[in-house]
């Protein structure tokens, strides 16, 4: 499934082989937020949602078989129980809203602090969006997948390991500091010093050499071919002299420039008033960090954020597009959720039970019933509209060889009505996601899979998944553009 972007306005998981994707959707986040550092508490959201009642097939008028996750008699129509959230959160949430943006302000609503805004070790999604404002790089990505120039104005390729990159002249530092090849070798190198252990040096390991003949001119040197290394020079730009600091540096030649951060409230963000390409009107970019999703939608219904990105529930989507003074747009997403399997358990390394799982998923409901406009089925990696896409068959729905295949692994059902197994599904406290969750963890129960689904803080999911600490984790790659991610 593919999740659709939206945004809503008024007036990488890694390459390891640990893992693998048993369904896939687009949505935000790639891992997302904020990695808790060793002195940050685990903290759990919800301890487990189980299987609260039999499973039981369906077939409602108009629309095809398949898990009955609640009945119609026992469903509240998603306008009468957004009216009652709304009104009961309204009354919550009015004594303490915050005093209106000053004028010229623009007020964007994140869910998560950013990870890090230092373009040598931001690796997250709102990480990722702010670096884009506060830095230049060689190239930037274009809107058909392909680089287009940035800092960098053309560039050739000699030989297939040498890249000469011929930079423009007109790009400063807030300081007033030209952006010269100088600082662009002095970045590549801290990132590629292990030192500085920077997340983003693996991206990096085909570069041999860094050159610079003169103050507007780069070359670099790979140790072999390799056709994706453009993807890599969209690095943000520091200052030669800060690049090798050992703290967070954030002083970058793009459009804004980050002026105060209070974690977990708030960042601002001035323009950079020596950007090139023309200073930005907002003044100031306010981000605020607003972790519950309801809260994000009513500071927006009454004017204390004007942007929020990915409206978090289809029926508050629909909601908010009825709304006269705000604007619901909708595009089609380069980004996707998927099922993530560690494969060092010994059950999901059995690839007849990942089949099965994969079987058992009615990805066409998923999107249906759990994310309705907001999604679409994926059949890989890239969106439809990326150069590179391959159209391909979607994985059909099929759970009863998913039970055939089961039953052939070894995994039979002790006794009538019990699990074969019992996995664990970690996932973020998002409601979306838990909704999602919930809808697994039936299709999966259909087949004889039990599964606990246990909410967490971001910060906690994704460091069990980085240390291999999970079975089922439900993740997102966000803004893919590289095919060789495949590879």
């Amino acid at each position: 499934m593919r999740r659709q972007k939206r945004t809503c306005g008024s007036s990488p998981a890694g390459r390891g082989n640990t893992s693998a994707c048993a369904w896939v959707s687009s949505a935000r986040t790639a891992p997302l937020g904020n990695v808790p550092n060793s002195k940050t508490a685990r903290k759990q959201i919800s301890t487990r949602i189980g299987l609260h009642r039999p499973l039981r097939r369906c077939r409602a008028r108009g629309s095809e078989p398949g898990v009955c996750y609640q009945s119609e008699s026992q469903r509240v129509k998603p306008g009468r129980a957004l009216g009652v959230v709304l009104a009961v959160l309204v009354g919550l949430a009015g004594g303490c809203a915050e005093a209106p943006p000053p004028a010229g302000a623009l007020v964007v609503a994140f869910d998560s602090d950013p990870q890090s805004l230092d373009p040598r070790f931001q690796t997250d999604a709102n990480g990722a969006r702010l670096a884009d404002l506060l830095y230049v790089g060689l190239t930037r990505a274009g809107a058909d997948g392909q680089r287009a120039p940035e800092l960098a104005r053309t560039w050739e390729m000699p030989d297939r390991r040498t890249f000469v990159f011929h930079l423009r002249s007109d790009f400063r530092f807030p300081d007033g500091t030209a952006v010269t090849a100088t600082d662009v070798r002095a970045t590549y190198e801290a990132v590629r010093d292990p030192a500085l252990a920077s997340p983003k040096r693996t991206a990096l390991a085909v570069l041999s050499a860094v050159e610079v003949p003169d103050p507007t001119t780069v070359v670099m040197h790979l140790t072999e071919p390799f056709a994706p290394f453009l993807d890599a020079t969209g690095l943000g730009i520091l200052p030669a002299d800060r690049a090798r600091e050992r703290g967070e540096v954030t002083t970058g030649a793009g459009p804004f420039q980050l002026i105060a951060a209070e974690r977990g409230e708030r960042l601002v963000l001035a323009p950079n008033p020596r950007y090139p390409d023309g200073v930005p009107k907002l003044h100031p970019l306010i981000v605020r960090i607003v972790p519950d999703e309801m809260v994000r939608v009513l500071e927006l219904r009454r004017g204390g954020v004007h942007l929020v990105e990915d409206a978090p529930e289809p029926e508050i989507g629909t909601w908010l597009g009825t709304i006269p003074t705000l604007l619901v747009r909708r595009s089609p997403g380069t980004s996707f959720v998927y099922l993530a399997l560690n494969l060092r358990d010994p059950r999901l390394a059995d690839r007849r039970v990942r089949e099965a799982i994969t079987l058992a998923l009615d990805r066409e409901g998923l999107v249906r019933f759990v994310l309705g406009e907001t999604a679409r089925p994926a059949t890989g990696l890239l969106a439809p509209e990326h150069w590179a896409y391959a159209r391909l068959r979607s994985p059909r729905h099929d759970p009863g060889r998913a039970r055939r295949l089961l039953d052939r692994a070894g995994y039979r059902a002790p006794r009538p009505g019990a699990p074969r197994f019992r996995l664990v599904y970690k996932t973020s406290s998002q409601p979306v996601r838990r909704r999602l969750a919930e809808a697994v963890q039936t299709e999966l129960g259909a087949v004889g899979i039990a599964v606990d689904v246990r909410v967490y803080e971001w910060g906690t999911l994704y460091a069990d998944v980085r240390s291999g600490n999970f079975e089922l984790a439900s993740l997102a790659w966000v803004g893919i553009t590289d095919p060789d991610l495949y590879y």
